[in-house]
């Protein structure tokens, strides 16, 4: 079957249309992860996932330049220990939001490249389910920190 090249046009146009809508649902809000110590293999990042839609979307990974790979972890208890395990997604609500925070749900940098050193940017392209892919720039904080790091400019 042949497509008339207006119709194909027609067609492209209204698919990125509906993804940029979509994408414009989704926005992140103050993207960390910790400074890491000389010979980690593993850093920690967090966030808030914000979804001013009308239909819930999922977070299903994440990629950056600066780890060999990024994966959705939580926290879980197994009698008296914490562990970690990875997660497929994080489900965010229609006009909700989901936080990524330490001792939560968190992204986990496997095989960084370099330690994470504070003050620094990590780039991490996120990818959701409906809004597709998502940049974000994370602060490097402190080593152990429990917050995000102070924007520039603030006291």
């Amino acid at each position: 079957m042949r497509f008339d090249p207006m119709a194909r046009a027609a067609l492209l146009a209204f698919a990125l249309a509906a993804a940029t809508a979509a994408q414009a649902q989704v926005t992140i809000e103050a993207p960390w992860v910790r400074a890491t110590p000389p010979g980690a293999q593993v850093g920690g990042g967090y966030l808030v996932v914000r979804n001013a839609g009308t239909a819930p979307d999922r977070l299903i990974g994440a990629s950056s330049a600066s780890a060999e790979r990024v994966e959705l972890h939580v926290h879980i208890r197994e009698g008296e220990v914490m562990k970690m395990r990875e997660v497929p997604g994080f489900d965010v609500p229609a006009k909700g939001s989901f936080e990524l925070k330490p001792g939560g749900a968190h992204l986990m940098f496997v095989q960084i490249r370099q330690p994470f050193k504070e003050g620094e940017t990590i780039p991490v392209r996120l990818r959701f389910e409906k809004a597709g892919e998502v940049s974000a720039v994370f602060r490097v904080g402190r080593l152990g920190g429990a917050a995000a790091p102070a924007s520039p400019g603030r006291n």
